[in-house]
């Protein structure tokens, strides 16, 4: 172990009182400056999994995202196995290359760029039809810019991309954010064995409802797309195709709505950083990449060491875990000047998708395109919009998401 402060030195990372109000920024903080490379032995919740080692800088991570060799991810990708590792190891994420390319190769076809830009005017219009709701009649003069806007927004834009029925949004919402959200226990009274036991069940036999529709009579949706496409003569097997549509489900049901809320909340806390937007709306796109820098919708992922290394002065152990902090690297104090001020004129580069590598995320496209058209709509809907409670924080250390955020719309 590395040699720590004295009270760095007895930190479990995960423990749940460190993430009551989302990331431990105080907390990661210390970690860079004394112990980039730090040592969590146990897990309060899940006292009988293995400790692992916490990668807190960006240039660590950026070196751990690279070099897929010594640090797997076919060993699982959370700090804590909270799911099944056969679960994991199904999804492209879970997986090394030459495996790992195949079947991203597969899934890529569904997100080409000139894919994506076709969407654009169908995602703005969804926005649109969102916001009308709270139109009325009657009028609303409040709202949870979480469950009421950002929820049902990402949802059906996922929803069309996937070919579901937008009737049943509601329904698939509710199993991902279960699901993700398991430990908390607003989000999923029934915990993680319920979320294993009747959340994901479900989840596939709905997917494979779907799949067999699509193999009887092909669209152009994206679940369609991934039945009949072929790479080198090859297509995807049935249960590579449900763990892909479960991860771009939970992808596309969670990102783009964590990070939108909570860079409405910093702009609804900074009228100074909202009034610059409001008056040139070209930095929206600037605000964007400082929204995802700030508030990466997953604070963590996670690799495996396959050989004994030594990264930042420390060494690690052949089959020790290794934890990729996004929430921390992202905010790092040698990338950033003052790192925990939101300002939509900084345009950083950032580490919200991965740091490289074989596992850059896949829906990059599209999350920036979603971000944009939603806070381009309700900026212009509601220029006057005020935090009208306090936010809370889904308990987890791995999405970083608001699952209440009070606003008085003040159209």
């Amino acid at each position: 172990m590395a040699a720590v402060g004295s009270d760095l030195e007895s930190v479990e990372l995960t423990e749940r009182e460190h993430w009551l109000d989302g990331p431990p920024h105080a907390l990661f903080k210390q970690m860079r400056g004394e112990c980039p490379i730090h040592w969590t032995e146990r897990f309060e919740e899940f006292p009988d999994e293995a400790g692992f080692w916490s990668v807190t800088t960006a240039d660590d991570i950026h070196t751990v995202s690279r070099d897929w060799r010594t640090y797997s991810s076919e060993h699982g990708i959370t700090a804590a196995g909270v799911f099944p590792q056969e679960l994991i190891s199904a999804m492209f994420i879970g997986m090394d290359p030459p495996k790992h390319d195949r079947l991203k190769a597969l899934f890529q076809a569904g997100f080409t760029p000139k894919r994506i830009a076709a969407h654009e005017d169908a995602i703005r219009a969804i926005a649109v039809r969102v916001l009308d709701r709270l139109e009325g009649p009657p009028a609303r003069e409040t709202c949870d810019l979480v469950n009421d806007v950002a929820q049902p927004v990402v949802a059906r834009v996922i929803g069309s991309f996937m070919g579901i029925a937008e009737e049943e949004d509601e329904i698939w919402a509710r199993l991902m954010n279960s699901t993700l959200g398991a430990g908390d226990p607003d989000v999923n009274p029934h915990g993680v064995d319920g979320a294993i036991e009747r959340d994901i069940p479900e989840i596939f036999e709905r997917c494979r409802t779907l799949i067999a529709a699509r193999r009887e009579h092909p669209t152009e949706d994206l679940t369609s797309v991934l039945v009949h496409a072929e790479v080198d003569g090859e297509k995807l097997e049935e249960h590579e195709i449900v763990m892909g549509f479960f991860l771009l489900m939970a992808a596309g049901n969670d990102s783009t709505k964590a990070t939108f809320c909570s860079a409405m909340r910093a702009l609804m806390e900074d009228p100074e950083q909202m009034q610059a937007l409001l008056e040139d709306p070209s930095l929206i796109a600037s605000a964007v990449e400082e929204s995802l820098r700030m508030f990466p919708a997953f604070a963590h992922f996670r690799r495996t060491a396959t050989r004994d290394t030594e990264l930042h002065g420390q060494r690690i152990r052949a089959g020790e875990k290794v934890v990729l902090w996004y929430a921390s690297s992202n905010r790092d104090e040698t990338r950033y000047e003052n790192p925990d001020h939101f300002d939509v004129r900084r345009n950083p580069e950032h580490q919200a998708f991965g740091a490289g590598g074989r596992h850059f995320c896949l829906g990059t496209a599209l999350a920036r395109l979603e971000l944009r058209i939603m806070l381009e709509e309700t900026l212009r809907r509601y220029p006057r919009m005020q935090l009208a409670g306090g936010p809370q924080y889904v308990e987890s250390p791995f999405i970083n998401q608001l699952k209440l955020l009070p606003v008085r719309l003040a159209a």
